[in-house]
């Protein structure tokens, strides 16, 4: 009998042990920051064929690298500001000739300042928008150790608005703008007392949670079995090494409390992002919204795949809410 309880406890061992070496790995790859890695460590996130597959050089190279281009062309002013746990935070102004806005960019998980939204801040700033580029924490410039999938980048959206609104001597309308984990924390901020000059919000392709992210990314990405104790270990780790909890970074509550007007953006392609967050997102807004939804678009690609519908919208959103 005892030797049966002992092999019971050693094979129980042995898959607990398991469970914690992939939560750790996944903990490893998704939240800690990568800075000062390897380049070839690094390179391997950009690998994974759904990152591969939905970036906008997957199609539209030639577009994303010159609006790349033309963003670090540009005389912008280095800005900085303290997140509420303490972190030097770092973004970039680009004033425009007779602005008629404010729009506050907020890029996505990993990303950078001129990245994915190079695309739009270009047309942006050609149609009078004075630019604010964030840095999300544990990107560029910006410090931190941890991405928290929106949990405390919620209230860098917050402190960034707050910023921009006591330089916007003007009063003009401000818009905040993000695309993945980017458009999530946007979302988020709007459960916090935001200046109010914000008149709108812009969310292409973002999540609903990171509970739910983290599952579709474990089951369509790396076909992984029993999530719920892979995200309970996931959690844990969260909580004990990077101060949040998965609950934090989750839209529900914003969405059923805000009143500032939505944009939602979402590619019916995307396998990143599924699109059924955004019809979740949307469903749960009780403030004045507008989703466009883009066939053939992937991941981030929207204002690629098809710059017409994207930009009229967005300008339509505009002059209605300015």
């Amino acid at each position: 009998m005892k030797k049966r309880i002992s092999k019971v406890f050693i094979v129980l061992l042995i898959i607990v042990s398991g469970f914690m070496e992939i939560s750790w790995r996944l903990f490893h790859m998704m939240i800690c920051c990568k800075r000062g890695a390897p380049k070839k460590e690094r390179k391997k996130w950009f690998e994974l064929s759904h990152i591969r597959e939905n970036h906008p050089q997957n199609g539209y190279e030639k577009e994303y690298h010159e609006s790349k281009e033309w963003c670090f062309a540009q005389k912008m002013e280095d800005c900085y500001i303290r997140s509420v746990d303490g972190l030097k935070l770092h973004g970039f102004y680009l004033p425009a000739k007779n602005p008629k806005r404010f729009v506050i960019l907020s890029h996505g998980y990993r990303g950078s300042r001129f990245g994915t939204m190079s695309f739009m801040a270009k047309y942006l700033h050609e149609h009078q928008c004075d630019l604010l580029f964030m840095e999300q924490r544990c990107c560029g410039d910006s410090e931190g150790k941890y991405i928290t999938f929106g949990a405390m980048e919620q209230w860098d959206v917050q402190r960034w608005a707050i910023y921009v609104s006591k330089r916007n001597k003007k009063k003009l309308p401000i818009y905040l703008y993000g695309q993945s984990m980017g458009a999530s924390a946007v979302l988020m901020a709007s459960a916090h007392r935001l200046p109010s000059e914000v008149k709108g919000l812009i969310a292409d392709c973002g999540f609903r949670s990171m509970k739910g992210q983290m599952k579709d990314m474990a089951v369509h990405w790396f076909h992984l079995h029993h999530v719920p104790l892979l995200l309970m270990q996931m959690d844990w780790l969260c909580s004990t090494l990077a101060g949040f909890h998965m609950k934090d970074a989750d839209t529900t509550a914003a969405m059923q409390t805000n009143t500032i007007p939505v944009l939602f953006y979402h590619g019916d392609k995307d396998t990143y992002v599924y699109p059924h967050n955004s019809f979740q997102n949307y469903r749960l807004c009780k403030a004045p919204k507008e989703l466009v939804v883009v066939p053939g678009a992937r991941h981030l690609c929207c204002a690629y795949a098809d710059p017409r519908l994207y930009q009229n919208t967005m300008m339509h959103f505009f002059e209605k809410y300015d």
